[in-house]
C-alpha cells in the first residue's frame, strides 16, 4: 500500500491520553504510575526525537490495526483476528485509513494473531499470466516473507505462518513456514484487476484465499485459545495527539530484541513502555514544551531522510525503503521513512515505488497552477514482469483524488484502450479539467492544488536484464519526467 508526505504531523500537548494500558495477557494492568521525570529538558527533548524516529512506523500499524480488525465500530473495519475481507473491488478517494493506497489490485487483508498457533495460509491457483502476491507484514513494520507469483508461482499451496514463541518444527502439507518477529501479523492478499469486467474472474481468486489455525488445517484438537485482550482504542487520525500513548500500547504486542533495547529503555524513563501510561500532565510546561520540540525534530528528520534517502531521477524520487529485519538492520530512520512515504511498501524485488512531486525542473506538481504531460517513448515503458502504473493523490492528505471519471491511476492493462502518438510514444494528460473528448483515453484527473504521484512498478524486471529499474536509484531504465503542458 503505499506514498510521501512532506507535510509533518503537527502535535497538540492538550488532551494527550493518560490510560492505562493492558498486558499481552489481556487481563487489565493498573496503570504503572509515572514517577517524576528528573530528566533535563535537553534529556527530554533528546529521548523525544529519538522515540518518534523509533516509534512512528509502529504506532500507525497499530492504528490501523485498531481500525481494520479490533473496533468493529469505525467504518474502516475489514474482519475479526485471523478471517480474510475480500475486496471485489479497488480502493478509491473514500479509502482513507492508509496513505497513498494502491488502485490497481483488489485487496484481501487479514489480521493474523498469532499467539495460541500458527496460522496456515491456503492460496488456489492462478491463471497463468496474472499477477498475485500474498505480502506478510509484522509489528515491527518488517515484510517477512512473501507468496505469489514472484515468490512462490501461480500454483496453489498452503504455507504457515508462525509467531515468535513458535517452537515447532515444519508442520506436515505445507510449502514454508514464514516466521513473524511479533504475535500480530498484516497480511496483505493483492490481485491483478485487467479491467472492469474482469471482476468476477478476480472474486474466483480471492474466494479461493483461505486462513485457518494450524490444528485445523491438520484435523488435529487446538490448543487452548489465547486470552481476550481490551486493546487500548486508536485511530489513524488520533496517532497526532496521542502518539506516546498508542506507542506504549503498542509495545505491549512488539517483544523486545538486541536492536532496540537501548532505545527501550531510554523510553522506559519517561514512562513509555509496556504496561506504562504516559501522562503528559505530569510534566511541567518546559519539560512539555521540550517533549513537543523532540517530536518535532524527529519528524523534521524522517522528511529529511525521505527526501534525500532515494535518488532524484528526472524529477522522480528513486528509492526502497521496505524490507526485512535484515534490511533495516536496527535503523529507525530507514523504518521511519518508509512508514511515512507509504506503509506497507514492498521489498524492491517486488515492487519499485517511484514517488513525484515536482517536474522535470524540480519545480512543484500544482494542479491548480498547471496541466502537465508524461510521455514514454516508444519501446521504453516501464520494465515489469507484471505491470506498472501511475496514480494519483492530493499532496497533502496522500489519499486518491475524487474526479468526475472515478479515474484513480493509468496502468498498463489500459493500453490496449490509449491512444499512442504518431511515433509510438506514448503520452499521459495530468490535469484537472479534461484535455477534451479525443484525449480522455490518456487522461489522469489532478486535484485542483499540489499534485503527489507513484508510479508503481509490480515485478519489476532484475538487474540482469538489458532495462532495468534496479537496483534502485542506479538502474538502467529511467524515468521520463513530468513537463507543464503546452
Amino acid at each position: 500500500m503505499n506514498k510521501l508526505s512532506n507535510s509533518g504531523f503537527r502535535f497538540a500537548l492538550a488532551g494527550v491520553l493518560t490510560l492505562g494500558l493492558l498486558v499481552a495477557g489481556g487481563k487489565p494492568a493498573a496503570a504503572a504510575e509515572t514517577p517524576p521525570v528528573t530528566l533535563s529538558t535537553a534529556q527530554l527533548k533528546a529521548i523525544a526525537e529519538e522515540g518518534f524516529v523509533y516509534g512512528l512506523p509502529l504506532v500507525m500499524n497499530y492504528a490501523i490495526m485498531n481500525e481494520y480488525a479490533v473496533n468493529k465500530n469505525t467504518d474502516q473495519f475489514k474482519a475479526p483476528f485471523n478471517h480474510i475481507k475480500n475486496e471485489p473491488r479497488v480502493y478509491t478517494y473514500k479509502d482513507t485509513a492508509v496513505l497513498s493506497p494502491n488502485s490497481d489490485t483488489p485487496y484481501s487483508l487479514a489480521w493474523l494473531d498469532l499467539r495460541a498457533e500458527p496460522v496456515v495460509i491456503t492460496v488456489p491457483e492462478v491463471d497463468s499470466g496474472r499477477y498475485y502476491s500474498v505480502q506478510l507484514v509484522d509489528g515491527n513494520l518488517y515484510n517477512d516473507g512473501y507468496i505469489g507469483s514472484r515468490a512462490t508461482s501461480n500454483k496453489a499451496g498452503s504455507y504457515a505462518v508462525a509467531g515468535p514463541d513458535w517452537q515447532g518444527g515444519s508442520p506436515e502439507g505445507v510449502g514454508k513456514v514464514f516466521h513473524s518477529t511479533t504475535p500480530f501479523m498484516l497480511v496483505i492478499f493483492r490481485t491483478q484487476l485487467f479491467n472492469p469486467k474482469d471482476m468476477p474472474s478476480v472474486e474466483k481468486i480471492q474466494a479461493g484465499f483461505n486462513i485457518q489455525p494450524l490444528s485445523a488445517f491438520q484435523n488435529k484438537p487446538a490448543p487452548a485459545a489465547a486470552p481476550v485482550i481490551d486493546f487500548l482504542p486508536a485511530t489513524s487520525a488520533g496517532v497526532k495527539t496521542h502518539f506516546w500513548s498508542y506507542l506504549s500500547a503498542a509495545l505491549n504486542y512488539i517483544p523486545e530484541s538486541d536492536k532496540d533495547k537501548d532505545i527501550r529503555a531510554k523510553l522506559a524513563k519517561i514512562g513509555v513502555g509496556p504496561g506504562k501510561a504516559f501522562n503528559m500532565n505530569s510534566l511541567s510546561q518546559e519539560q512539555q514544551q521540550a517533549m513537543a520540540e523532540g517530536m518535532k525534530a524527529g519528524d523534521a528528520k524522517v522528511d529529511e531522510f525521505v527526501a534525500r534517502g532515494a535518488t532524484d531521477v528526472n524529477g522522480w524520487q528513486v528509492g526502497s525503503l521496505w524490507g526485512d529485519s535484515d534490511f533495516y538492520n536496527g535503523d529507525w530512520l530507514k523504518r521511519a521513512g518508509g512508514g511515512k512515504a507509504g506503509i506497507y511498501g514492498n521489498d524492491a524485488a517486488e515492487a519499485m515505488y517511484l514517488l513525484g512531486r515536482t517536474d522535470a525542473k524540480g519545480q512543484t506538481l500544482d494542479g491548480s497552477k498547471h496541466n502537465y504531460t508524461l510521455t514514454f517513448p516508444a519501446g521504453s515503458l516501464p520494465p515489469v514482469n507484471a505491470f506498472w502504473s501511475v496514480t494519483m493523490y492530493y499532496s497533502d492528505s496522500q489519499l486518491l483524488v475524487e474526479n468526475p471519471i472515478n479515474r484513480y491511476l493509468v496502468n498498463s492493462p489500459m493500453l490496449p484502450d490509449m491512444k499512442k502518438n504518431a511515433d509510438g510514444s506514448l503520452t499521459i494528460y495530468m490535469q484537472h479539467k479534461s484535455p477534451g473528448k479525443d484525449k480522455e483515453s490518456n487522461w489522469l484527473p489532478a486535484p485542483d492544488g499540489p499534485i503527489y504521484l507513484a508510479l508503481r512498478m509490480y515485478w519489476p524486471k532484475p538487474a540482469t536484464e538489458d532495462s532495468s529499474v534496479l537496483p534502485p536509484g542506479k538502474g538502467t531504465w529511467q524515468p521520463p519526467g513530468i513537463v507543464v503542458a503546452n
